[in-house]
C-alpha cells in the first residue's frame, strides 16, 4: 500500500488478496473522514516531506531544473508550482492547513473508487455500499474554476550549471491540448506524434541520433496527455563522445522541423499505432496498470466510454492529423528550453 499525489490528483493505492479486499476498503473509508490529525502527527510528516524534498529535488540537479522550467513554460497555470511545493511553503505547513484541507477535498462525492482483479462487479459494488456507503455526502464542490494559460508568444530559456554534471543535456517543452482539452482526434495524434518521434529505439530521434549519426546517449520525446488542462510535449537529448549538445539540439530540431514539413509516412504512423494499442493490451494483465489507466482518466475529467474507445481513436488518426499537430504546436519561438551544463561550462 502506498499513495502519491500528482498536479490534478492524490491516489491511495493497495494490492490485496480478493478475501481482504472489504476489510481493505472499510479501512480507506474509515481514512476518508476519520483521520487523526494532531501537532505531533502533522511535524513529522512535515518533516519527513521536507526530507523528501531534499532527497528527491534539491539533490539531484536534473530535478531542481525540472522545477524552474516548469515555473517558466507555465506563465499562469497552477502546473508551475511543484507537486511537492517550496521548501519555505513546506516549512510552514501546520496542523489548521492540513485539517482544512482534508475537510474540504476527502469526500466521498469527490473521490473515486477503482478496483481491478479477480472479483466480481455485483460483490464490489456490494461491499463498498458496506464501508464507502456508511460515509457521510460533504458539502458540494465548489465550481473549478481553472486559469487559462495566455497564448505562448516567445522562446525561453533556463540553465542552470552544477559541479555534480558530467554529461549536459536539453529538453525543450511546448504548452498543447491535453486529452481533456484537445479537439476530437488532436491528442491521439500527439500521443502518435510522440511515439514516432522519440518513443523507443525504433523512432526517428533515436534512430538518426543514437544509430546513424552517432552523437546521441540518449533522445527521446513524451506528451503528458492525462493533465485536467493544457499539458506540455517535450524533446530531449544529450551528447555522445566528442559531440557537442549544440549538435544534438540542433539534430533533434530538425528532426522536429521535418515531420512539421513533410509529415510521417503511412508505414511509421501504422507502426505506432501497432506499438500503442498493443502496449494498452499487455497493460490489461496487471491489474495495478488497469485501476491506473481508469483512475487517471476519471480523476481528469474522461468517463470509462474514452478509456474503452481509446484504441479505437488511436487507430482512426491519419498522417494529415499528425503532420498538422506538428506544424501547429512544436514551434521554436513558443517553446522553452532547459539546459542541465557541467560546471566548467559555464562561461560557454
Amino acid at each position: 500500500n502506498n499513495a502519491f499525489t500528482s498536479y490534478d490528483y492524490t491516489a491511495f493505492h493497495e494490492t490485496v488478496p480478493p478475501s481482504a479486499l472489504e476489510e481493505m476498503m472499510g479501512f480507506e473509508a474509515d481514512r476518508m473522514r476519520n483521520l487523526v490529525l494532531t501537532d505531533d502527527v502533522i511535524k513529522t510528516e512535515r518533516d519527513v516531506i521536507l526530507e523528501e524534498r531534499r532527497s528527491r529535488i534539491d539533490n539531484d540537479p536534473q530535478a531542481v531544473l525540472d522545477e524552474e522550467v516548469d515555473a517558466t513554460l507555465w506563465q499562469n497555470q497552477p502546473y508551475r508550482i511543484p507537486v511537492i511545493g517550496w521548501m519555505q511553503e513546506m516549512e510552514q505547513l501546520n496542523r489548521e492547513d492540513a485539517k482544512a484541507f482534508y475537510d474540504t477535498f476527502y469526500r466521498p462525492n469527490n473521490a473515486v473508487v477503482i478496483v481491478a482483479g479477480d472479483v466480481d462487479p455485483d460483490a464490489v459494488k456490494a461491499m463498498a455500499e458496506r464501508t464507502y456507503g456508511k460515509v457521510a455526502r460533504g458539502p458540494d464542490l465548489r465550481p473549478r474554476i481553472r486559469p487559462v494559460e495566455p497564448e505562448q508568444n516567445t522562446k525561453r530559456t533556463v540553465t542552470l550549471t552544477d559541479a555534480r554534471v558530467s554529461v549536459p543535456s536539453f529538453s525543450t517543452q511546448w504548452v498543447v491540448p491535453s486529452y481533456h482539452t484537445a479537439k476530437p482526434g488532436e491528442a491521439e495524434a500527439l500521443d502518435l506524434l510522440a511515439e514516432i518521434l522519440g518513443g523507443d529505439n525504433r523512432s526517428r530521434l533515436y534512430q538518426q541520433l543514437v544509430v546513424k549519426q552517432g552523437i546521441a546517449s540518449g533522445t527521446g520525446a513524451f506528451f503528458q496527455g492525462t493533465m485536467l488542462d493544457a499539458t506540455n510535449f517535450t524533446v530531449y537529448g544529450s551528447p555522445r563522445g566528442d559531440a557537442k549538445l549544440s549538435d544534438v539540439e540542433a539534430a533533434v530540431d530538425a528532426e522536429v522541423a521535418r515531420i512539421a514539413k513533410d509529415g510521417v509516412t503511412g508505414d511509421e504512423l501504422e507502426r505506432a499505432k501497432t506499438r500503442y494499442v498493443r502496449s494498452m493490451v499487455f497493460a490489461r494483465d496487471k491489474q495495478d496498470d488497469m485501476a491506473n489507466m481508469y483512475g487517471s482518466t476519471l480523476a481528469t475529467g474522461g468517463n470509462v466510454k474514452d478509456v474503452e474507445e481509446w484504441p479505437d481513436r488511436i487507430r482512426k488518426v491519419t498522417a494529415a492529423e499528425v503532420k498538422a499537430a506538428a506544424a501547429r504546436y512544436l514551434v521554436l519561438d513558443r517553446s522553452t528550453t532547459g539546459y542541465l551544463l557541467p560546471q566548467q561550462q559555464a562561461g560557454n
